[in-house]
């Protein structure tokens, strides 16, 4: 059985200790009061990362309803333009997307086009790798982009955690050392009960083991992350649906974390695409619109910016498998309640398309998470990224 792990380095563990006595010594109002007078960054401010698996075709997410080489390139994948949930006169979402339309009418969703990176990868493996470290193409990092700017700008000691993975065990963009992450892989055993934590690191000692098994504040440190409040929202029953309850309960916890990572999986469409695609956006978007009711409960998410992501798009010309392969540059999207709604980047051109059938990028995506850093933390972005990257200007100041 899947079970929550804590992901901590050695130099950090007797600091956790003392976090963790702090935080059942004090309430969580207390601790926001005293870590707003002197954080080093705005982490009082929430990120939420959505995975979107497999690499999400963007093409059929946002349509571009009125580009003809769309239709002439996707004869049975286009999206019809009259069931299209219309953005603009130029382009809509994917009619399982409808539940967003909400969020874009109260503009609180921008729709980000055309990101990707230079020379970009098609494996998943390494594509994903580059995103989750925020490396160059031909580079290769070992600590995710996350852990990198919070050993630059560490979060209040009292914290929980730096962030928190939900429904995988994979850290992505909080592996490596140096950050406290922990990885909540089974959200229904948390939503019953909060599990036990592990080291990651106690593997291969038998002596910090020993230890783990005596310090009940970091054993139940999970548990910490959860302040069993009751929500009235209603969230969607399906495994991203579970994901997305799991952060509210997360977060609820003014003290918990700075960052959140969920995953919804099986967006690699290279046959039966419709099917597959339209169930998982429409997951996507009742969970998104859940996100909010929730967070709006615990009065969140106008501190919060959720940001998806994936390691890349698809080709916009379909195959002969009623599907579509790995592509290069792709649509995301960020909501919150201070985020600035609209149309950023710039839409691929299909008239012109690469030897390889692919798309030039428009957004480099290290400048959507030096929006995250820079705007959102108000941390120095250069320490996680290696490079001054421009902030994109949709969050409010």
């Amino acid at each position: 059985m899947n079970e929550p792990i804590c992901m901590l380095p050695r130099r950090r563990f007797l600091q956790w200790t003392a976090a963790c006595t702090a935080i059942a010594a004090c309430g969580s109002a207390e601790l926001a009061f005293a870590d707003a007078a002197t954080p080093r960054a705005s982490y009082g401010n929430l990120l939420v990362l959505v995975e979107l698996k497999g690499g999400n075709d963007g093409f059929n997410t946002l349509v571009p309803y009125t580009d003809a080489a769309y239709y002439t390139l996707r004869p049975k994948l286009a999206i019809a333009r009259d069931a299209v949930v219309q953005l603009t006169d130029r382009a809509g979402m994917h009619p399982s997307m409808a539940p967003l339309n909400a969020l874009w009418a109260d503009g609180q969703l921008a729709v980000l086009q055309g990101v990707g990176y230079p020379e970009p990868n098609l494996s998943h493996f390494r594509s994903i790798e580059i995103w989750d470290t925020a490396s160059r193409s031909s580079e290769y990092l070992q600590d995710g982009w996350l852990t990198r700017a919070f050993a630059a700008a560490p979060t209040p000691s009292a914290y929980a955690a730096d962030g928190v993975i939900i429904g995988s065990n994979d850290m992505g963009p909080l592996a490596g050392g140096g950050t406290r992450a922990i990885a909540l892989a089974d959200t229904n055993r948390f939503v019953a009960r909060a599990g036990l934590a592990h080291l990651e690191s106690a593997r291969g000692s038998e002596a910090l083991r020993h230890i783990l098994k005596t310090e009940g504040d970091i054993v139940q440190a999970a548990a910490k992350l959860d302040n069993g409040h009751d929500f009235a929202a209603v969230f969607p029953a399906t495994p991203f649906g579970s994901a997305i309850k799991t952060a509210c309960r997360v977060v609820s916890n003014r003290a918990s974390v700075a960052a959140v990572r969920v995953t919804l999986n099986g967006f690699d469409t290279h046959s039966g695409q419709p099917a597959t695609q339209s169930r998982l956006l429409g997951e996507f978007a009742q969970g998104i619109v859940a996100l909010r009711a929730g967070l709006q409960e615990i009065d969140r998410w106008n501190s919060t910016l959720v940001l998806t992501y994936a390691e890349f798009g698809r080709r916009p010309q379909e195959n002969l498998s009623m599907g579509t392969d790995h592509g290069t540059a792709n649509v995301h999207f960020a909501a919150g309640g201070r985020v600035v709604g609209g149309m950023y980047g710039e839409a691929p051109s299909l008239a012109g398309l690469a030897a390889n059938g692919n798309v030039a990028h428009a957004i480099d995506f290290r400048r959507v998470y030096a929006t995250a850093l820079d705007q959102w933390w108000h941390v120095d972005s250069r320490a996680a990224l290696g490079a001054r990257f421009a902030p994109l200007p949709f969050l409010k100041t």
